[in-house]
């Protein structure tokens, strides 16, 4: 004899909604394995392998904090190999790592798989974005309803995010990556189609992206 729970099968109509979208909307996030000498080495030029690291750790930390409550599904995808034991918890992101021999083609790849699963709305992001928070990811994702493609344009020339619902592969062929072009070199791809371009924003390269931020003071002792 089954003996029926009287609130088991009393589900929240919040919740409901929140699984439906969720299963709808993408987070790619892309990060680098945290390996001394491995990351942020632009900067590490100036501040020393050691603070680098911490910093990009820093940067990681808030990564997951500005997504780990967003009402998407999310997928970590690491650049060399998926670490187990990290603060991306497995029961908030799945794990993937990149593939393909360049950006481009490794962004290609993690795009088309989402929508190979039934995405509708897919949106990528760095790991390396402390002027980026939840509320910003909302908006973007919100952006989606309403235009095909949304991109966050970098101080640098490139951008700080990029999310689809219709799937483009040339956007990611034919790119200078890490270059002042990418930006523009994709917004020539998507001419004539439906864009809404976020405010500029900065992400951390280089010293001069940290030295006058104070969040960053007790990395540079």
């Amino acid at each position: 004899m089954h003996i029926v729970n009287p609130h088991e099968d009393k589900k929240d109509p919040q919740s409901i909604h929140l699984n439906t979208v969720a299963m709808k909307d993408l987070l790619l996030i892309f990060t680098r394995n945290p390996k001394l000498g491995k990351v942020k080495t632009r900067l590490a030029a100036t501040v020393g392998d050691q603070a680098a690291l911490n910093i990009y750790e820093f940067l990681l930390r808030h990564t997951f904090e500005i997504t780990k409550e967003l009402n998407v599904a999310r997928e970590v995808h690491y650049s060399e190999s998926i670490a187990e034991n990290d603060i991306w918890d497995n029961s908030r992101f799945t794990k993937k790592v990149q593939v393909g021999a360049d950006l481009g083609k490794r962004m290609h790849h993690a795009f088309q798989s989402g929508f190979e699963s039934g995405f509708e709305r897919v949106m990528i992001i760095g790991s390396d974005m402390y002027d980026l928070s939840q509320e910003d990811l909302e908006k973007a994702f919100d952006l989606l309803r309403e235009y095909d493609y949304v991109l966050g344009p970098a101080v640098d020339g490139g951008y700080y995010l990029f999310g689809m619902r219709v799937f483009s592969p040339e956007v990611f062929q034919h790119k200078a990556w890490g270059s002042e072009t990418v930006l523009s070199d994709t917004l020539k791809d998507l001419e004539g189609k439906s864009v809404k371009l976020l405010e500029p924003r900065n992400d951390i390269d280089v010293f001069e992206d940290i030295k006058d931020n104070p969040a960053f003071k007790p990395f540079l002792k």
